[in-house]
């Protein structure tokens, strides 16, 4: 059984809540962050869609992701990170969600409460947005899931929040880093 490793990522007012599922294990990290693996495309995605530059994020040289460069960014577009499982079982030993059985689900009524500017929850990955309907199906709020790339309205506690699906920045999910970055840009067209 495996605990998070990592502290949420929530800057002041932050307005967007990106989850994954779980990091991969620590052998596969390049950095100390959210999306560590350097084959994970999450970083080069942001580099694309703000700046037009797949390597604005990433040290290529050191196969390393610029971690303060990206925290800097992240606090400045008020965007939160962090993932929807707390404890988890790897049923195999790799990093893909389908081997993962989720032990422990973070609480996302506490972690809306406590970003108390937040309007958008992106799901970055089949098994993140499965796991965030679930438990808001355990506390009666029935959310749409959403087809990838656009977004559900759904009310918590008095606020409309909206959540999208999104693909998975795994380069394991059969589509080319533009195509993702396309998606991911089109459903933002309003945060770039």
């Amino acid at each position: 059984m495996e605990k998070h490793p990592l502290s949420p990522f929530f800057p002041d007012k932050a307005e967007y809540l990106f989850l994954g599922s779980f990091p991969p294990q620590k052998h596969r990290w390049s950095m100390e962050f959210f999306y560590p693996n350097f084959q994970n495309d999450m970083w080069r995605i942001f580099g694309l869609i703000f700046f037009s530059d797949k390597n604005y994020f990433v040290n290529i040289e050191e196969k390393t992701f610029k971690k303060d460069k990206i925290i800097a960014f992240l606090t400045k577009r008020k965007i939160a990170m962090y993932d929807t499982a707390k404890t988890v079982i790897r049923l195999k030993d790799n990093a893909s969600d389908k081997d993962l059985e989720v032990i422990e689900q973070v609480d996302m009524g506490k972690i809306i409460q406590e970003l108390s500017c937040l309007r958008n929850i992106v799901a970055t990955g089949q098994k993140a947005l499965e796991t965030i309907i679930k438990q808001f199906a355990e506390k009666n709020i029935e959310i749409l899931s959403p087809a990838i790339g656009s977004y559900t309205s759904f009310i918590f506690e008095n606020r409309e929040l909206r959540l999208y699906g999104m693909p998975s920045s795994s380069r394991a999910y059969p589509l080319a880093l533009e195509k993702k970055a396309e998606i991911y840009k089109s459903a933002f067209g309003l945060f770039v």
